[in-house]
């Protein structure tokens, strides 16, 4: 069968070429009765927009572009991706955009992103878990909108984001250990290169004060087998913690295989308190205390502030949302 035409909408609609070309570019101008009829003529004749001749017109890709600065194994291993990349599409879905997802976890990764950004593929960028330092960084600033979910360290009043606050999940969890009447309180980071790896830290020692010595203090990758090796790291170094607040909880469920390893028993021996309350959170031996962030709000605002800029914004103010103290039997 021929393929329908925008002739055929205009023929079936009663309205002329021009109108309906209008209405598909997005033009506000056209009545709500012709509106109508052509959007029952394109239901009728079955007529799909050719979004390459639509570019044309519209200078407009109709594709955001979605970069996670991570390997691509973390993609599919941590939980929280899976949450902002479902909200990404559905509200980008509801404007007729598509979503590309790229990686750009070393040298390589980052130039194809920059050559397809820079090639005019892209209506917008959404960055997710980026580090500072990261080169590509400057590179995106002369191309499409980019949002952040979560800062970009660095480059927190150049690149608009939204994300939780990380620093005052630190501090809730922190004082919930103090309160619980724990001593010897450890933590394990994510990456210091990372909004997450750093502002949660800096809560934790908010609360400790100079009791947060780099002896009670690991570093992760934000993997399950990172905090793995962090808790054995710090069992060796003050084998008298009762607790230990974990940056992730992927990261708190490798904490609580190498405390099962050691013949600590959670929480009477060691509390574990983890961050997220991903899906990990449920599945671990036993559940984790943990702190919630708001991963689906976080992922909504980033994605309505990009749509924000790309529809002609000048300046979007950054979003921060409040966390909240989950407990459960490992705490």
């Amino acid at each position: 069968m021929k393929r329908p035409t925008i002739h055929d909408v205009a023929a079936a609609a009663g309205v002329s070429r021009g109108t309906v070309s209008r209405l598909l570019n997005g033009d506000k101008y056209v009545s709500p009765g012709a509106r109508v009829a052509i959007e029952r003529a394109i239901s009728e004749t079955g007529y799909v927009v050719n979004r390459a001749a639509r570019s044309l017109v519209t200078q407009r890709t109709g594709s955001i572009v979605m970069v996670l600065s991570e390997p691509h194994e973390k993609l599919f291993e941590d939980p929280n991706y899976s949450t902002t990349i479902r909200v990404a599409i559905r509200m980008l879905g509801e404007r007729d955009l598509s979503l590309v997802m790229m990686l750009a976890g070393d040298e390589g990764d980052r130039e194809r992103v920059v050559r397809y950004v820079r090639g005019g593929h892209a209506d917008g960028v959404l960055l997710m878990s980026t580090h500072a330092g990261d080169p590509f960084i400057d590179a995106l600033r002369s191309g499409p909108p980019a949002v952040s979910c979560g800062a970009v360290i660095g480059s927190e009043g150049v690149i608009p984001y939204a994300a939780a606050d990380e620093r005052l999940g630190g501090r809730q969890m922190t004082e919930y250990f103090v309160n619980q009447g724990r001593r010897r309180i450890a933590m394990i980071t994510g990456p210091m290169d990372t909004p997450g790896g750093i502002q949660r830290l800096e809560g934790f020692a908010d609360v400790l004060g100079r009791k947060a010595t780099k002896k009670l203090i690991a570093h992760g990758d934000w993997t399950q087998a990172s905090g793995e090796r962090a808790m054995t790291e710090l069992l060796a170094r003050t084998p008298d913690l009762d607790a230990v607040f974990v940056a992730s909880d992927l990261m708190a469920a490798g904490a609580l295989a190498a405390l099962r390893a050691a013949g600590r028993r959670v929480p009477d021996d060691v509390a574990v308190g983890g961050f997220d309350d991903s899906s990990v959170a449920l599945s671990t031996h036993p559940p984790l205390t943990t702190i919630r962030q708001p991963l689906a709000e976080v992922a909504q605002e980033t994605v309505r502030l990009l749509l924000a800029l790309i529809d002609g914004a000048e300046h979007v103010d950054p979003v921060v949302l409040p966390t909240e103290l989950v407990i459960r039997e490992s705490a």
